[in-house]
């Protein structure tokens, strides 16, 4: 049980955590013009903070020994564990929520002006099909890197990173191409949208059913030949 605790704690950290290094990203953008003169160099700029941003999260995923602050591949796990695995992880998302809603009430604080959170530009169908695709392709990607990849943490993490960012980009003129709902819903909170239903179909429903459908696709694809029978020997 202190186990159970200590990463529920570290879930909470790391969710508030990455909340703030979004922003500061912006931060860092806002403050140095020559990274943001045109949109070729300020893509090129904000990319390269993404990508050691994400490597900075894989790194204190792996120093806390699977600490989260995405839903996402938590309730991976949840699925591909038994059952006591199932409900331990879905007991952490709360956690990895309370976590992201505080970064943000600080955030505001401190930065009234800095952000709004993702926006949806489209509508409630389009939506929920864009974050259900991003999310399917990352889960699916993500599980043929960990049944592939055991060790060599920098190709994994490269390959992972490169993969989310490139999502990122896909959907970020769309949904804000999120694939977190526990980053989401932060921003979500504090501006008091977090019960509507495009929040909750867009940025919930639809990624965790993409994470269902992405698990059970991924066993599909991997189930391993069945050994063949062995011929009974003939028995005088």
């Amino acid at each position: 049980m202190a186990g159970m605790g200590q990463l529920m704690i570290t879930d909470t950290i790391l969710s508030f955590m990455w909340v703030w290094a979004g922003v500061i990203i912006r931060i860092i953008m806002q403050s140095f013009p020559g990274l943001s003169y045109n949109d070729h160099v300020s893509e090129f700029s904000k990319s390269c903070l993404s990508l050691l941003n994400m490597f900075l999260f894989s790194y204190l995923v792996k120093l806390t020994n699977g600490g989260a602050y995405n839903p996402i591949p938590v309730f991976t796990n949840a699925i591909n564990g038994d059952f006591v695995t199932f409900l331990f992880n879905i007991a952490r998302i709360p956690f990895q929520v309370f976590g992201s809603i505080m970064g943000v009430r600080l955030v505001l604080e401190i930065f009234p002006e800095i952000w709004r959170g993702p926006e949806l530009i489209i509508n409630l169908n389009q939506g929920a099909l864009t974050e259900g695709l991003l999310t399917f392709t990352q889960v699916l990607i993500a599980q043929g890197l960990d049944r592939n990849i055991r060790s060599g943490f920098f190709r994994k993490t490269w390959i992972n990173s490169v993969l989310k960012l490139a999502l990122h980009i896909l959907g970020s003129d769309l949904t804000g191409g999120c694939m977190n709902p526990a980053a989401v819903v932060g921003w979500a909170y504090a501006l008091g949208v977090h019960k509507t239903k495009e929040h909750i179909v867009v940025y919930w429903f639809a990624p965790i059913e993409a994470t269902l459908l992405a698990v059970w696709t991924f066993r599909l694809l991997v189930r391993r030949p069945k050994p063949e029978k062995q011929k009974k020997q003939k028995t005088n």
